[in-house]
């Protein structure tokens, strides 16, 4: 009786292990041909992948149908051998016993240092009909492949996480309920590990929300299992700035990390967990969520000094890229904010590569009256070509990138007045909000994303449509200071309004009708708040629950303000606000109540309003016959002990007139170089081109 019990409880945890195994259908195609010896077949099969991605089950499973068909099988784990050419050979010397023997070693990481040894003194001594499988964290080194002898012999077997259906099948093996799993298939990506760690968590406490996180047990469960020991504090920094962003270059880990960046971006890219593209590395998705889970509940306050470095250094890549890369910055700064629930529905990251933004040529022309007719009818389509014959600059073109064919294009306009010499009442509704609520001010447009057609064989959520959104940021992000009002134009208002709303843009009361479309436009006024605020906003709601809803948090290392707004003052209040505070110099308890601490001359700055006076009246000197006018203004506002005008006049000895009209031109250049800062951020003039996106 006591004999049979080994037997009995081998038995349950192989069927227990065959009801849990699903998928893996190419990878058991390709074993049962090495079995069966079939002409072409490969002796030896590669199997990698990170840790936790199924390849012991895999390998438990290959066994299993060795064994079936009767083939002697020879288990090796790389956890146990000495990692020397002797304790292998001591090991797995039994392989060459027996003709069709398989061979299987797992945890081949362990002893990596024996693959030269073993590709060229130990695999071709196996007797007729044997196989051998290797299963290990890192991919076969390229020796393999470049010998030519091998190049028939070797199949390299690269794991990858289930697919959704059987991701959701395995789910369902674990007997978690249908309700429950689409959660659980969004935290896992499909990962094995992940997908049996958070099934037995579900099992035991059903899960009641699409929001759902799992416990930090399963995210150290994880880490150790995914990661493993990581070298030092430095190589977790690394790991946590690679799965905070969308793609890790050396550059962007230079920005954290400094001068260690080229060496830890080394040893990045050699992880089995990360992956490779042109535009950089990024982490497994499981790897990526689990680190960023450790992160924000072992440590909010570095998480939070992470995300607002990382923030700052994008946003300010959207302002300063070449027109070429910026759309590329845009999505990485949106990346940030993914775990938005709006942010993170609306735009899809993933597939961002399919498809890219390119100037309008002349040949786009009638695949642009096209697509307009197609999606929102003819009498669009007519405006379209009335928008391309004015200013064919303000229109980009969506190409799919293997076929470059035309699926979608975007429009931005910068309109200082009212359309005259067509008819559109969408831009007439956008310019008629502007007067009426807020109107322009000197060198300020407003700005109308008017078009953003998709072709209708694209869902209302697709790499088309995040083009054309990312777009409209880049393009707000680089005229900063002058743009006014920007408004968003869409078709479908009730579907887009949630995201708007999320990005602080509200509908205007006017809903324009071409031909049988309504359209609705989502309105914001950058003046009141500029777009570096917007992004330190959107920072600080993502960031609340992470610092207990703290009134501010500490990201890159400067407050961020809560709820950032400016007061938006026409040139006569600007200027009278100017002269008040230059009257007010020498009194402090009056600057609260003066506008100009609201304004974005001010508020958009971390200088004082007196030292902002003070090195503008510094500026006159600088200016061509400046010296007189500076003496005047700083003799007049900047200098204590100069009661009145006539004895600032006698102390400059000039005649009461002559000072008069020096302060005058004085004050008038003061207004002038300030209001310049107040408009377009810059201390001085500027006429630099602002390139569109």
């Amino acid at each position: 009786m006591t004999g049979s019990v080994p037997n009995d409880i081998a038995g349950r945890l192989q069927r227990g292990r065959d009801r849990m195994f699903t998928g893996r259908a190419a990878e058991l195609a390709v074993f049962r041909a090495a079995l069966t010896g079939d002409e072409g077949a490969p002796a030896v099969l590669f199997v990698h992948g990170p840790g936790g991605i199924g390849k012991s089950m895999l390998l438990r499973r290959f066994a299993a149908e060795a064994r079936a068909m009767g083939r002697p099988v020879l288990d090796i784990d790389g956890r146990t051998v000495q990692p020397t050419p002797e304790a292998f050979e001591r090991e797995a010397g039994a392989a060459f016993a027996e003709d069709g023997t398989v061979l299987i070693i797992d945890t081949f990481e362990r002893c990596q240092g024996l693959e030269g040894w073993l590709r060229e003194k130990f695999l071709p001594r196996l007797p007729h009909g044997g196989v051998a499988v290797i299963a290990g964290r890192q991919a076969p080194d390229a020796e393999w492949t470049s010998d030519p002898g091998w190049a028939d012999l070797l199949y390299r077997m690269a794991l990858r996480n289930l697919s959704p259906d059987e991701a959701t099948a395995l789910l369902h093996a674990w007997g978690v309920p249908r309700h429950s799993q689409a959660p659980l298939l969004a935290f896992t990506g499909g990962h094995p590990l992940a997908l049996a760690l958070a099934a037995a968590v579900a099992v035991r406490e059903p899960v009641g929300t699409t929001q759902w996180k799992p416990s930090m047990d399963v995210v150290a469960t994880l880490l150790s299992r995914l990661v493993g020991e990581v070298p030092s504090p430095l190589h977790r920094r690394a790991l946590e700035v690679c799965a905070r962003v969308h793609m890790t270059t050396e550059t962007l880990l230079r920005v954290v990390l400094g001068d260690d960046a080229t060496v830890m971006f080394a040893w990045l890219r050699e992880l089995p967990f990360i992956e490779s593209t042109q535009d950089g590395l990024f982490p497994h998705d499981v790897v990526r969520q689990a680190l960023e889970e450790d992160l924000r509940w072992r440590d909010p306050d570095g998480y939070a000094e992470l995300h607002g470095r990382l923030g700052r250094h994008l946003f300010e890549q959207i302002r300063t890229s070449p027109v070429t890369g910026t759309l590329s910055a845009v999505r990485s700064f949106l990346f940030l904010y993914r775990d938005d629930r709006y942010m993170s529905d609306f735009n899809s990251w993933r597939e961002a590569g399919q498809v890219r933004l390119t100037a309008c040529e002349a040949d786009d022309r009638d695949r642009i009256r096209a697509l307009a007719g197609e999606v929102e009818g003819e009498e669009s389509a007519a405006l379209a070509g009335a928008w391309l014959e004015r200013g064919p600059e303000a229109f980009r073109v969506c190409r799919t990138t293997r076929e470059n064919k035309a699926v979608g294009f975007s429009v931005w306009l910068q309109l200082t007045e009212a359309p005259q010499s067509f008819h559109d009442p969408v831009a007439e509704a956008a310019w008629n909000h502007a007067r009426a609520t807020q109107p322009l001010r000197e060198g300020e447009h407003i700005a109308v994303a008017r078009f953003s057609v998709t072709s209708p064989e694209y869902p209302k959520i697709s790499p088309v449509e995040n083009l054309h959104q990312w777009r409209t940021l880049a393009e707000a992000a680089r005229t900063e200071g002058r743009v006014a009002w920007m408004y968003v134009v869409v078709r479908a208002g009730t579907f887009w309004t949630p995201y708007m709303a999320s990005l602080g843009l509200h509908p205007i009361a006017e809903r324009p009708r071409v031909g049988d479309l309504t359209y609705t436009l989502f309105a914001i006024d950058w003046r009141v708040q500029p777009v570096w605020a917007w992004a330190e906003e959107k920072t600080r709601l993502m960031l609340s629950h992470v610092r207990d809803g703290s009134r501010t948090v500490q990201a890159g290392g400067e407050e961020v303000r809560r709820g950032t707004e400016f007061t938006v003052l026409s040139r006569p209040e600007f200027d009278a606000a100017l002269r008040d505070a230059l009257r007010s110099f020498f009194r402090p308890r009056e600057w609260s109540a003066n506008p100009l601490t609201r304004s974005r001359l001010t508020a958009g700055t971390n200088r004082a309003l007196p030292q902002i006076l003070t090195d503008a009246v510094e500026g006159l000197r600088t200016e061509p016959g400046g010296e007189k006018y500076y003496k005047a203004v700083s003799r007049t506002y900047l200098t204590k002990g100069m009661p009145t005008q006539q004895s600032v006049a006698e102390r400059l000895g000039l005649p009461f007139s002559t000072y008069r009209r020096h302060l005058a031109e004085g004050i008038a250049r003061v207004c002038d170089a300030l209001w310049r800062q107040e408009i377009y951020g810059d201390p001085a003039p500027t006429d630099r081109p602002h390139p569109a996106v």
